[in-house]
């Protein structure tokens, strides 16, 4: 009988209907986070100052390598010893005590809608789906080289979900060729979406051509565009010690449009960095320093996002892993020393499963709240991370999604007013009896509980006669239900005739290659 009613509520709920005095519909907001977490530590202080102090110590005696001629320059300008020969570069310790005074702790990053404006600012939580991905599956279509359609979908499905707050570069779009790719790239981002879009550095040519997009569909002039952070990119240092050439000229352009920079060292720990959890963040804060310094020196107060993405590897295989003790570990440290600088910071999440398995969410959901509760303000590869990053999933990002909003619900507010205590509820109803009917539940039902997006709570019974689907069956029904029931938001879908014409013109000139 109570189990009935249960099944007879719940379906209420996913059907709309109103039951009881029950009068209102559960409309969660996931757009802006704030983590309730206290962060938590792996290291004592003490150490986390001796980690720092060894890193200014790497970049003072041994340096770090940089490819961009002019990057070397704008060291050498502000005193660091530089050998052209070696292209070796030798970073003081004021100069990376000017660049911290200099980089602001907080900023707003502007979406195409006010709503979905996100700031980066310790205390802050953005989600972003897997990026750089060269490939995509589905259960219908299989493994294959990502196009630039299923970049269209992925940015349709990323727009459809607010726990997924920005845009960003989810799988190579590898049927556009490289001259032309970062205009059809950036229409798909700005027509479709609403969100904070992605450029990529690949290019000094390349990146002012998208901020002209941006700047045309936002209907912003230079100024304004400069006086705001409009878009973002990721900075990938070449572990160990290493900056290339479009990374380096990354950091500079965007710091010149005073666009926000996430530079992120990628260090595996017994691969690209040393074995140990502290001396693979000694060498990811080393190189994320140096990133830092350039970008404060080329634009004092250019917004940048400290980066981490330290995790292990297979020892037998050389493999990259993910959602491992090592990983969490290495994420709590860098959690701790990002609040050492006051700086945002980036953690990753992601995995190393080949297909969406019980490993994948595993590995997915133990890496997400690890960077939970390190504090991070921007985790990327959060939803569709398979393979170490070699392919996204689409029933992957939905389960995975599932699990990023069971965090926003964290999040929120629990009640614990006299009504959410409840004392005339437990008197209402007496010993032995159920809280189904109670004036308490009527009025309370149709909000109280988190709703789920993939999850089956039936019993064995419904389950079977509903088809007996697992979790990633289903999520292929609710990314095609997705995608057929998606609308651009109007401000987007208005915005491609302002970029047209440029688009035309730039295609017409022959595009922009991309530097190497």
């Amino acid at each position: 009988m109570v189990d009935r009613q249960a099944q007879e509520l719940r379906r209420d709920r996913r059907r709309g209907r109103i039951g009881g005095m029950g009068d209102e519909t559960r409309r969660p907001n996931y757009r802006t986070l704030r983590n309730p977490f206290r962060p938590q530590p792996v290291f004592t202080d003490d150490q986390v100052v001796r980690i720092h102090d060894t890193a200014l110590r790497v970049l003072e005696e041994l340096g770090i390598r940089i490819l961009l001629p002019e990057a070397r320059a704008i060291l050498r300008t502000a005193g660091a010893l530089v050998d052209e020969d070696s292209q070796m570069v030798r970073i003081g310790r004021d100069i990376v005590a000017y660049a911290l005074s200099a980089a602001p702790r907080s900023f707003v990053a502007r979406a195409g809608d006010r709503s979905r404006d996100v700031m980066l600012e310790l205390g802050g939580l953005t989600f972003l789906a897997g990026c750089g991905c060269p490939n995509v599956t589905d259960l219908e279509r299989g493994r294959r080289a990502g196009t630039l359609r299923d970049f269209e979908d992925l940015t349709r499905l990323v727009q459809s979900f607010d726990v997924l707050h920005i845009q960003g570069p989810y799988v190579e779009p590898q049927d556009v060729d490289p001259r032309f790719r970062h205009l059809a790239f950036n229409r798909a981002q700005l027509t479709l979406s609403d969100k904070l879009p992605f450029v990529y550095a690949r290019g000094t040519a390349q990146v002012l051509d998208s901020f002209e997009m941006i700047r045309l569909a936002r209907g912003l002039s230079e100024d304004a565009f400069r006086a705001e952070a409009h878009c973002y990119t990721v900075i990938n240092t070449n572990s160990p010690r290493q900056l290339d050439v479009p990374m380096a000229q990354g950091i500079i352009d965007f710091a010149r449009w005073c666009q926000p920079s996430i530079i992120t060292p990628f260090c595996l720990a017994g691969a690209m960095a040393p074995i140990t959890v502290a001396g693979a963040l000694t060498l990811q804060h080393a190189e994320a320093l140096a990133g830092i310094a350039l970008a404060q020196l080329t634009q004092a107060g250019a917004p940048v996002v400290y980066g981490s993405f330290s995790s292990n590897v297979d020892m037998k295989s050389g493999a990259p892993a993910f959602g491992t003790p090592e990983h969490v570990k290495a994420t709590l440290g860098a959690g701790q020393l990002a609040s050492f600088l006051g700086l945002p910071w980036r953690a990753g999440g992601g995995s190393a499963a080949n297909v969406s398995d019980a490993q994948a969410a595993h590995e997915s959901q133990f890496g997400v709240w690890g960077s939970v509760l390190a504090g991070a303000t921007v985790l990327i590869h959060a939803a569709g991370w398979q393979e170490g990053g070699l392919c996204f999933s689409l029933e992957k990002m939905i389960t995975d999604v599932e699990m990023l909003q069971a965090i926003a619900e964290l999040c929120s507010t629990t009640p614990g007013d006299d009504e959410s205590i409840g004392f005339a509820a437990i008197a209402e109803v007496q010993p032995g009896g159920h809280f189904f009917a109670a004036q308490h539940t009527m009025a309370r039902y149709r909000t109280a509980f988190y709703e789920p997006l993939v999850a089956d709570w039936s019993n064995y019974g419904n389950w079977t006669e509903a088809g007996a689907k697992n979790a990633t069956e289903r999520a292929l029904g609710v990314w095609k239900r997705a995608l057929h029931d998606f609308t651009a938001p109007v401000a987007a879908a208005t915005c491609g005739e302002r970029i047209e014409g440029f688009i035309a013109r730039r295609t017409e000139a022959g595009g922009a290659p991309p530097i190497s």
